[in-house]
This record gives C-alpha cells, sequence and structure tokens, in this order.
C-alpha cells in the first residue's frame, strides 16, 4: 500500500468514525415510568375470567433525532404479578406455573422494527422481539399506538394473547382440578418512557 493509498484509508476510517459517533450523540435512552405505566394480564378459567396487574416493572428505550426506535427492552420480576382474587390463590399458582425461583424474570428485549409511522405526535409501531418467560423464549410481534404526550414522554399502548403452551408452561389448575385454567392469556399494556426532548 503506497503513501497515498494509506491516507485515503485513514480518511475513509475517519470519517466513518464520525458518522456513528453523530449517531451515537443523537441517540437518547428513555426509561420507562412504573408510576404511569400500567400491565396487565388477563385470562379464563373454567370456573370465572380472571386479571392480574404487575405492580413492578423497569425498561429503556432508545430513540434517535428522528423519533425513529433503536432498541427497547422490559423486564418484569414473576412475583410482582398480583391477582384481583381475595384468597390469593391465583398469585401462587401462576407463580408455580413460571417456577419462578428458577425463572423470577418475564423479558422483552426488541429485535427489529417491521414498520413504523410518525403522523405529528403519534407513532404507530409494530415491532418483533424476544420474550422470555417461564425459562422459554419465543418471537413475539407487538402492535402498538403511539404518542409522543409531551417533552421527552413517549407513550404506547397495545395488547397481545400468547398461549402458556408455547412457552413449555403448564396452565395451572386448582381446587383438586376442578378450577383449570385456560392455555391463552392476554397482556394489555400502557407504558410511559420518559426522558429529554428529541427535536
Amino acid at each position: 500500500m503506497n503513501k497515498k493509498q494509506f491516507s485515503k484509508l485513514c480518511m475513509l476510517i475517519l470519517f466513518n468514525f464520525l458518522l456513528l459517533a453523530g449517531n451515537y450523540i443523537e441517540a437518547q435512552t428513555l426509561r420507562l415510568n412504573p408510576k404511569t405505566s400500567t400491565i396487565t394480564i388477563s385470562g379464563t378459567t373454567n370456573v370465572h375470567d380472571w386479571k392480574s396487574n404487575v405492580t413492578q416493572m423497569k425498561g429503556d428505550l432508545t430513540v434517535n433525532n428522528s423519533k425513529k426506535i433503536q432498541s427497547m427492552s422490559v423486564d418484569i420480576p414473576v412475583v410482582s404479578i398480583k391477582s384481583e382474587e381475595k384468597e390469593k390463590l391465583m398469585d401462587k399458582k401462576t407463580y408455580e406455573a413460571f417456577n419462578s425461583e428458577k425463572n423470577p424474570t418475564i423479558s422483552f428485549h426488541l429485535t427489529e422494527v417491521n414498520d413504523m409511522k410518525i403522523n405529528g405526535t403519534d407513532i404507530n409501531v409494530t415491532v418483533t422481539g424476544n420474550l422470555t418467560m417461564g425459562g422459554t423464549t419465543k418471537k413475539i410481534v407487538l402492535k402498538s399506538i403511539g404518542k409522543n404526550t409531551k417533552t421527552g414522554v413517549y407513550e404506547f399502548k397495545g395488547n397481545v394473547a400468547l398461549k402458556m403452551t408455547d412457552f413449555k408452561m403448564k396452565p395451572p389448575t386448582a381446587l383438586l382440578g376442578i378450577m383449570k385454567v385456560g392455555d391463552t392469556v392476554t397482556l394489555n399494556y400502557d407504558m410511559n418512557f420518559e426522558g429529554s426532548q428529541i427535536d
């Protein structure tokens, strides 16, 4: 390699470095606000319907200066799932189904932004990610209706139906097998990520 070629290579490397650095500086990470976010899990039994609330969660959303999503992750402690049943039998059965001592966390990590439409403050997005429950990870698709609600606040709402058996989880039973929980559960989410405004 002669001196001229070496000089061009150095310039190319420097240009790529500055380009990557610029993209990194433009990206901002927003934190999930658990006080203004809600996640519920609902399902059926042969006796009555049920619903549980997620009482703890954490997560991050990284967006660039064009409000395009670059990464997202959400973690939920299994034992933070609390049912509306007064006797709390459903909580015990939920933790057993997850084998919560061995698999204490439900996690979602974005792998791909399939589609994203921005119209003013509205941000409608479809993403694919890895959902881990009960020690098994599967790809799922989430379709969300989003908003840049105010300075540095991004809200995403949606729901997704999941089968416990797809994650190698056995639907719980209770009362000596008299009460059987249905395989399909629905996850409803309204998540708020907060940080400084992206211009």
